[in-house]
């Protein structure tokens, strides 16, 4: 119910701004078009978003026959989450990276790009997809979708007014001042809205991500490597689209590390020391293991040395003693 009335602020906001902007091109007029034009972004934007994210991203479905580790991986991981297992895409970029979509957990999809399976381990694959898993599981997709989509008809918006003569209207308090300065002001406010989003939930979804694969230091390994490797590799669609770069694990946009106010997400190294606080809590070390407990087992069975591994279809926890702090 929270969330729901969340997303429900989040569009109001969202269709004032667009209003506002309207009304500084077109008076009057330009705010009714701009009205207009937001509920038909609304509707798009619950119904096809998700879609128009994918493809705009370079996301394309992948079958379980190409990589079954990944789809039983996902698979184990959404139940652990609780949720209906999400379409799985291949992000077609060489820059490690992964974001999830979708209007809500039964219309869900996560994507992961090919450089992030090509360089990290499958523990901190792992970790990045119970990441994306918590999003879906917060319901954090549609908002941050929806956002995207709006954040990018915004500029449009602007553009639009400036280049044909909506500060000529003279229903407009502030001519053609007004229009310029929705060109520049416009694109700054829709990514506050975009910042708001984003950077409290990536804490929230590292938390409950480490939950979900019960391995904080793996996502916090997985961060650490992204970051890294995410500033020297380029992701062509999301420099295309910047509007979406909130969505991803890691801001893959390049020349922005900062965690100040124009940053869409928050620092790696904050993120990163959270995690670790959340580890010790737990008494769990790198490998994802924590303490057994001292006394005599119960029953005998092989040490599967903790930690998550390339998971196969049907494991029980018979495999093996304990994963995790949480599992």
């Amino acid at each position: 119910m929270f969330n729901s009335f969340r997303t429900f602020v989040l569009l109001a906001a969202l269709t004032a701004l667009f209003m506002t902007v309207g009304y500084f091109i077109g008076g009057t007029g330009g705010m009714m078009i701009a009205f207009g034009f937001a509920l038909v972004t609304n509707l798009f934007g619950y119904w096809n978003s998700d879609k128009l994210v994918l493809r705009m991203q370079n996301a394309v479905p992948v079958e379980r026959s190409r990589v079954p580790e990944l789809y039983d991986m996902v698979d184990i991981l959404a139940r652990k989450a609780g949720i209906p297992t999400p379409a799985v895409y291949l992000i077609q970029s060489d820059q490690p990276n992964a974001f999830a979509t979708g209007r809500n957990p039964q219309n869900a999809a996560v994507a992961v790009s090919a450089g992030l399976l090509r360089h990290l381990e499958t523990r901190e694959v792992a970790a990045v997809v119970a990441h994306e898993l918590a999003h879906i599981r917060n319901r954090d997709t549609l908002t941050m979708t929806i956002t995207a989509t709006f954040a990018g008809a915004i500029s449009a918006l602007a553009q639009f007014g400036l280049f044909f003569g909506g500060g000529n209207n003279r229903d407009n308090p502030l001519g053609g001042v007004g229009a310029l300065l929705m060109v520049f002001l416009a694109p700054v406010a829709a990514m506050l809205v975009q910042m708001a989003v984003s950077r409290t939930r990536e804490y929230e979804a590292d938390r409950l991500g480490a939950e979900i694969a019960s391995d904080p230091l793996a996502l916090a390994s997985a961060l650490e490597k992204i970051a890294a490797l995410a500033g020297r590799q380029v992701n062509v669609a999301a420099e295309r689209n910047p509007a979406m770069a909130h969505m991803y694990i890691i801001n893959p946009l390049s020349g922005q590390r900062m965690d100040n106010l124009f940053s869409t997400h928050p620092d790696t190294a904050n993120r990163i020391a959270a995690l670790h606080k959340l580890a010790a809590s737990a008494h769990v070390d790198d490998k994802g293991r924590r303490p057994q407990p001292r006394f005599a087992p119960t029953s005998t069975g092989r040490d599967i040395g903790g930690g998550w591994r390339v998971p196969t279809v049907g494991r029980t926890d018979e495999d093996g003693g304990q994963r995790g702090p949480w599992g």
